[in-house]
């Protein structure tokens, strides 16, 4: 089978993913299942995958969802509390009192307060969270989607704990010819994958830096009175101080602590930091920017009947006893992944492990307690002792976070486990007939679109990710789906495969701000539907902006820095 025919085969299941999803507008559900029945055919039709190791590679990636499933319900169900308790109506009453100028409550609300919920819970969390409490401070329904969804960029790397790195790119990279080059090179996986991290919490540090400039220059002309992009850079020294305050420590953190707590530390770091600022007046121009008066507003600014979700029964809360389970999931976060200490040892104790799965070489395993997902529950038994909740409460976040997670659920069950056997898919028979084994259908890609783009891929990388998030609404499974992919174009370019899957985590971090799913669940949380397109078509903006940045980055790095290639001597 020519190379040409393998990469064909290898792409039709992303392919039909695009089409069904984002051409015909199929919804997850029915494209996913779909997709993963092609590329299980393919891998046996095409690939000569044994049915045992199909079998082996969908449990596998099985055990992945449920670590991916376990952390959505965790963040939803602590979320879910807090409404329930009064505590996110506290959360927004203590933002009244910093400032009344719109610019200056996007740096702190959407950009630094969104990556903190990004850092701590992901997976589309931050833009559930901050659009109602913008909407509720009187922004027009449609900017604050819009923001919500830009808040989903340079934090979303390291969201979630780390998660798009430690389950997105460690299990999505994850592979014998890889495992076997590293063993040759003397370099440990874990590393690599840090080295990964540490590549490219540095690309977000240099490019997400303008993101809240971005942020207010687009607010001010798409909902500004004149309409103009000009008018956003009257708050730019307040807006360079505030991304330099997330990307600094972030940057910092990534590099010296790894892949946990750069989003997490960076935005509770700059978000103590610019409040403060913020309340003493520091960097704030003299002039507040406000939005026309609401009379004045079109029909679709305004917010939808779901648009904020108060509970009318809640005890009033304290903003300090609000903000507590967020502080509490930071500080049990940090204390389990500090290597000094014995938690993490402890919380590793228990694993849930299948190796030989069907009597194949492919294994897996969970440990349940380490996940984020016990941090955000212990968070939630918190908040229920805290605000002094009632059982009834608690039984209606959990029952409102159920539903969330069934539609969630139901699309991963089919899309990591296809992303499993694409990966698992270089153990074929084609040996037993008397050729060479064909390369796994990421690596067959790989290989032909290395000889067809050739040195310019640093630059084409960061889009590939933005492909997969876009397709998949994640982060996590666009590495999951790619980073081999990534990976083994480095390999045959001889360059950095580290920075290439760098700009490949990346560029799936800025393809959330155009990611359909996202879209959708954030207009829903503030009641504005079948406005999907016109969001899309304002942050197909930043995006293009972040792509485009990190390219160029990821091209000086490897061609005219000279990055090294860790597996050279491999």
């Amino acid at each position: 089978m020519s190379l040409t025919v393998q990469a064909l085969v290898a792409v039709a299941p992303i392919l039909l993913a695009a089409v069904l999803l984002v051409g015909l507008r199929i919804p997850a559900k029915w494209a996913m299942p779909a997709v993963y029945a092609t590329a299980v055919v393919l891998a046996w039709a095409v690939w000569r995958v044994d049915a045992r190791h199909i079998g082996a590679s969908t449990v596998q990636g099985l055990f992945i969802t449920f670590d991916i499933l376990a952390i959505i319900f965790g963040a939803i169900l602590l979320l879910k509390t807090l409404e329930h308790s009064g505590g996110v109506a506290a959360i927004r009453r203590s933002f009244h009192g910093i400032s009344d100028d719109r610019r200056v409550q996007v740096v702190i609300i959407a950009w630094l307060f969104g990556s903190f919920i990004e850092g701590a819970a992901g997976f589309g969390t931050p833009a559930a969270v901050a659009a109602p409490l913008m909407v509720a401070l009187g922004f027009p329904v449609t900017a604050a989607v819009m923001i919500g969804m830009m808040i989903q960029s340079t934090a979303v790397t390291f969201g979630a704990v780390g998660t798009p790195i430690l389950i997105g790119v460690w299990d999505g990279l994850a592979s014998p010819e890889l495992t076997a080059r590293l063993t040759a090179a003397g370099v440990s996986y874990d590393h690599y994958v840090r080295t990964i991290a540490a590549y490219a919490v540095c690309l977000h540090g240099l490019t997400g830096t303008l993101m809240p400039t971005l942020m207010v220059m687009m607010l001010t002309r798409f909902f500004g009175r004149r309409k103009s992009w000009t008018e956003g850079l009257t708050i730019l020294p307040f807006a360079i101080f505030g991304g330099l305050a997330f990307t600094v420590p972030y940057t910092l953190t990534g590099v010296l602590l790894g892949p946990e707590f750069p989003t997490l530390l960076g935005a509770a770091v700059g978000l103590a930091v610019v409040t403060y600022a913020a309340r003493r007046g520091f960097l704030v121009p003299p002039d507040t920017w406000d939005f026309p008066q609401p009379d004045s507003w079109p029909a679709d600014w305004r917010p939808g009947t779901a648009s904020v979700n108060e509970t009318a029964t809640a005890p009033s809360i304290q903003p300090a006893l609000a903000w507590a389970p967020y502080g509490i999931v930071a500080v049990l976060l940090v204390l389990t992944r500090l290597p000094q200490l014995p938690l993490g040892d402890w919380a590793r104790a228990l694993e849930i492990s299948w190796p030989w799965i069907l009597a194949t070489d492919i294994g897996a395993s969970t440990t349940p307690l380490y996940l984020p997902a016990t941090m955000l529950i212990i968070a939630v038994a918190a908040t229920w002792l805290l605000h002094r909740m009632s059982g009834r409460q608690i039984v209606a976040a959990i029952g409102d976070s159920s539903r969330v997670l069934l539609g969630a659920g139901f699309v991963l069950l089919f899309t990591v486990p296809m992303v499993r056997v694409y990966i698992n898919s270089g153990v074929n028979s084609f040996a037993l007939a008397g050729a060479d084994t064909l390369p796994s259908m990421p690596i067959a890609m790989a290989t032909w679109v290395a000889e067809n783009v050739g040195r310019i891929w640093p630059l084409v990388a960061p889009s590939i990710g933005a492909l997969g998030a876009f397709i998949a609404g994640s982060n996590t499974v666009s590495n999951l789906m790619f980073s081999l992919f990534q990976h083994g174009v480095a390999v045959e370019l001889a360059i950095s495969g580290a920075m290439v899957v760098a700009l490949q985590a990346v560029g799936a971090a800025a393809g959330n701000m155009i990611a359909i799913h996202n879209v959708v669940a954030a207009s829903a949380t503030v009641g504005l539907l079948g406005q999907e397109g016109s969001t899309l078509r304002k942050t197909i903006l930043p995006t293009l902006y972040y792509l485009a940045v990190v390219g160029c980055l990821g091209l000086l790095a490897i061609y005219v820095i000279g990055l090294p290639d860790l597996l050279a001597n491999g």
